[in-house]
This record gives C-alpha cells, structure tokens and sequence, in this order.
C-alpha cells in the first residue's frame, strides 16, 4: 500500500472513529454546534425549506447553515489529518525503533557468535584454530619432541658405549704396544750383551 493510500485509509478510520465515538453518547437535539457529521447534515436536512416546481422537488438550505457544515467537515478533516500525521510520526518513530532493535539484535547476535565461536577454539600463532585442531597439533608436537628426545637418548647412549669401548681398544693397545716396547728393548739389550761378549772373546783371543 502507498502512501497516498495509507493517508486516506488513516482519514477515513479517523472519521469513524469521531463518529462512533460521539455515536455512543446520548445525542441532544440536531445542531451545528456540535455531534458528529452524520447528525449535521441531518440537521441541515430537516431545517432546510422545500418546494415544487415543474414536477421536481427542491430543497432550500440557508447559506449560514451551508457554510457552518462547511467549516465544520473541514475542520473534522483537518482534524482527521491532524491525527493522520500524529500517527504516520508515532509509526515512523516506531520503525525507527525496530530498525534500532534489529540493528542492535544483529550486533549482539554478531557479538554471541564470535564469542561463541572464540570459546570453541583456540590461538594458534596467530590464527585461531578449533579445539580439536588445537588439541591434535599440540599433542602432536609433543610426541614428535618425545620422539627426538628418545631418539637423543638412544644417540647419546650409543656413542657413550662407543666411546667406553674405544677407551678399552686403546688402553688394550696402549698395554700391547707397552709390552711390545718392554720385549723389543729387552731383546735389544740381549743382543747388546752377546755382541759385547762376542767382542770380549775376540780380543782375548789375540
């Protein structure tokens, strides 16, 4: 509906409403003073004159009366429109005030859905993650540290062990080599004695 249609339906809602409204009180005698645009004109009706004339019947209002009615369907007009933008103004505050509230229930719905969707997730790096992808990344790191620390222990045992070992094959081949060292200079000095012998002998066999 436009708004030039609104506009007359408000009038005409306005109008019955004077008029039931002055319907369910106890009339006085017809007049102009007063009671609704109805009983007016009835009384315009009944104070007018009548004649005859060619066959026709014709009625005779007083100008007075004419313009009285005039002025006051105008001013139940008037009134009517008075009221018409009262109520377009109330409506028009009141979609104001929806569009507030809509605008306001979208934000707090925004506002629910990210806190909503902040409590179901985590941060991670910067990002936010959900917490099942929160929880299998963690622990996934965590497994792969355990991993590599187990991996360093085992390492580290290892070339321990390795290293206890090439101490023994040294000081074995330190002893070896000792030994060998002792024998060879003990030969020598054998043989250092039998030349010296061997020597001896010959001069005193000249």
């Amino acid at each position: 509906m436009n708004t030039k249609g609104l506009g007359l339906l408000t009038v005409l809602l306005a109008l019955l409403s004077f008029q039931w409204q002055y319907g369910q009180q106890e009339e006085a005698e017809p007049s102009l003073d007063g009671g609704t645009i109805e009983s007016q004109f009835e009384y315009v009706y009944k104070s007018s004159g009548n004649y005859n004339a060619e066959g026709k019947r014709y009625e005779v209002v007083r100008t007075i009366n004419l313009d009285k009615l005039r002025a006051n369907v105008l001013d139940s007009i008037n009134a009517a429109n008075t009221q018409a933008a009262q109520l377009k103004a109330t409506i028009a505050g009141h979609e104001s005030t929806i569009t507030s509230l809509n605008n306001q229930l979208k934000e707090t719905t925004d506002n629910l859905s990210q806190v909503t969707e902040e409590k179901d997730s985590m941060s991670l790096l910067g990002a936010q993650v959900s917490k099942g992808s929160y929880n299998f990344i963690l622990w996934t790191i965590i497994l792969g540290l355990l991993l590599l620390l187990l991996l360093f222990i085992y390492k580290f045992r290892r070339s321990n062990y390795l290293t206890q070992e090439a101490k023994v094959n040294l000081s074995d081949l330190e002893a070896e080599y000792e030994d060998h060292r002792r024998r060879a200079l003990e030969r020598e000095q054998r043989i250092s004695r039998q030349l010296q012998d061997e020597i001896n002998k010959y001069r005193k066999s000249k």
